[in-house]
């Protein structure tokens, strides 16, 4: 069975860190790529981060870039989202997501999703 686990979300103060954990298992991790979303209420789900297989390369939307840093610990099937610096706007439902291809980035392009975690940023 396919499993992707998200964990890490929480409260946090405007400025801190939290660091998602996707946890997978099911399929042969080193062969998908792994991608991080995020849904605010009343949002679309957007692409946040992703991973290519084996670690080979990353993406980031442009409103992380230097805040949020995406790694893979392949022995144990797992990637990590550190986020730093904060703010409001990144409140939302963190998911992960698996896909074959080499740098998925639209939704359209994962084929396996895990329950998402919640990340609120507020004072």
């Amino acid at each position: 069975e396919v499993q992707l686990q998200a964990f890490g979300g929480g409260l946090v103060q405007p400025g801190g860190s939290l660091t998602l954990s996707c946890v997978a298992s099911g399929f042969t991790f080193d062969d998908y790529a792994i991608g991080w979303f995020r849904q605010a209420p009343g949002k679309e789900r957007e692409g946040v981060s992703c991973i290519t297989n084996r670690g080979g390369g990353t993406y980031y939307r442009d409103s992380v870039k230097g805040r949020f840093t995406i790694s893979s610990d392949n022995a144990k099937n797992t990637v990590f989202l550190q986020m730093n610096s904060l703010t409001a706007e990144d409140t939302a439902v963190y998911y992960c997501a698996a896909s074959r291809l080499t740098l998925p980035i639209t939704r359209t392009d994962y084929r396996y999703w895990g329950q998402g975690t919640l990340v609120t940023v507020s004072s």
